[in-house]
């Protein structure tokens, strides 16, 4: 690795760090990924995919138009290196795409590739360990191989790759959790008002109030902060009577 090929990956690796901060923009980021891979390795293309909540496999980055709809059409068929680095956790390294066991390999992925200009391609894969986030693809318009040195660069923008996605989605999951957290909080608040509300009218203690309130919340599937809100906004015109049990 020559000394700007170690700066351009420690420019990246700095960039990377942005990702700690809760503005973080991850499609940005891999956008900039796709341009330093192309300016680092000497290659003409790049697509980035990776599985969603769903597991499903989807294109997240992509250097171009060109190379976009390519990979989308991988995605379609379910073929293609990157496709298959994915699933196997492992590199597709030196595929040349005007040869026969690539044409076998890959089926309507080669000719594809082909038609829009690439000869050779290779796949990296995204990964922490045993966990496989995605895959970079990279491509090539005239033939040529990825040197070891090249290889380990393009590792090691894929393992930048997805630390950053690791840590984007952690810092979604600690939101969704602390947005769950307080909505459940809000509604005990909530739920606490209606049942002073309605033990005072009813004359009623407040466990039997709750107990009360699901009784009569439970039959009709309605939600306890909703029939809660409906008691505090006085808009709530049933008849929790005398029901007591759970």
């Amino acid at each position: 690795m020559t000394m700007t090929s170690q700066q351009r990956v420690l420019d990246i690796l700095v960039e990377a760090v942005d990702t700690l901060t809760e503005d973080f923009d991850l499609i940005e980021f891999l956008h900039r990924l796709c341009a330093r891979s192309i300016e680092l390795l000497d290659v003409d293309a790049v697509g980035v995919m990776i599985v969603d909540q769903h597991g499903e496999l989807q294109l997240i980055a992509a250097s171009d138009e060109n190379t976009r709809l390519l990979e989308l059409f991988a995605l379609q068929h379910e073929e293609g290196p990157c496709v298959r680095c994915y699933r196997t956790g492992q590199a597709q390294l030196n595929i040349d795409l005007t040869s026969a066991p690539a044409t076998l390999g890959f089926g309507p992925f080669a000719a594809r590739a082909r038609d829009a200009g690439f000869v050779s391609t290779h796949a990296l894969p995204m990964k922490l360990r045993q966990q496989v986030v995605g895959a970079v693809n990279l491509f090539h318009s005239r033939p040529g191989r990825l040197s070891e040195s090249d290889v380990q660069i393009g590792q090691t923008l894929a393992d930048v790759a997805t630390i950053s996605i690791l840590q984007q989605r952690s810092i979604e999951q600690s939101y969704i959790e602390k947005a769950q957290l307080q909505a459940a909080l809000t509604s005990r608040v909530t739920i606490e008002q209606a049942k002073g509300i309605l033990s005072e009218r009813h004359h009623l203690s407040l466990d039997s109030t709750f107990d009360a309130m699901r009784a009569y919340a439970r039959p009709r599937h309605l939600r306890l902060t909703e029939l809660a809100q409906q008691v505090i906004d006085n808009t709530f015109d049933g008849d929790l009577g005398d029901t007591t049990t759970p």
